[in-house]
């Protein structure tokens, strides 16, 4: 199963058709941000493009789902998938890195490619969820405190299922296979859905917000 699996994304064409629905996606969000839907934060607009650079048309589909002003009403569903984009967008960051550094330049075996990628992966997905409360006005000791064990759950879940992946598919290979480059991508996908059931506890049972709600969003811009 897994070799058949490696053997159809271990392609040049496959992972270039990939590549320009990757920017097609992009473009397309960062044209409805700024046209139908620039009333929402800069960081979160910040993380939809990096969920759809990671994504690819299923970051866009997410975005449809959860993220634009346009969605008729809100749900669990919808707060969980905001949930996991806005830790996904600094994870990402912190696993590409991972994975070109030990496994790219390095070629280390998977015990420390996988350590220096969660490491890494961590670090930036925490980041980005503490900087927008510092931003706010909080101290960096409440930021922490007010966000370490609800993210370090979600980035542990999103972490363990991607870099597992990508080393399974990919661990073999180096920076100048296709199988690389497509392993990556795939997996950061699947850490995605992974960690959805998990941020969808964490806000049930109060331990995360949700990210707000792109509506709301709307109506406090208009009101300054």
């Amino acid at each position: 199963m897994i070799e058949q699996v490696q053997s159809l994304i271990d392609t040049w064409t496959g992972l270039g058709i990939w590549l320009a629905l990757v920017a097609l996606s992009l473009a397309w969000v960062i044209y409805d941000l700024r046209t139908r839907n620039s009333h929402i934060a800069s960081m979160m607009q910040w993380v939809w493009g990096l969920t759809v650079l990671y994504s690819g048309p299923i970051g866009v589909l997410i975005y449809r789902y959860s993220g634009r002003k346009q969605i008729p009403t809100d749900s669990l569903a919808r707060k969980g998938f905001r949930s996991v984009a806005h830790c996904y967008s600094g994870c990402g960051i912190g696993e590409i890195l991972g994975v070109i550094i030990s496994v790219g330049f390095f070629a280390m075996g998977n015990f420390w490619a996988a350590i220096i990628t969660f490491t890494l992966a961590y670090l930036f997905g925490f980041a980005f969820n503490i900087g927008p409360m510092m931003q706010n006005g909080m101290a960096f000791k409440d930021a922490f405190k007010g966000a370490f064990l609800a993210e370090t759950i979600s980035i542990v879940v999103m972490e363990s299922v991607a870099i597992t992946t990508d080393l399974y598919l990919g661990g073999q290979s180096t920076m100048g296979d296709a199988l690389f480059w497509s392993s990556l991508y795939v997996s950061l996908s699947i850490g995605f859905f992974a960690a959805w059931p998990a941020n969808l506890l964490l806000i049930r049972y109060g331990l995360k917000g949700g990210m707000g709600d792109p509506r709301d969003e709307e109506q406090s811009a208009h009101c300054h």
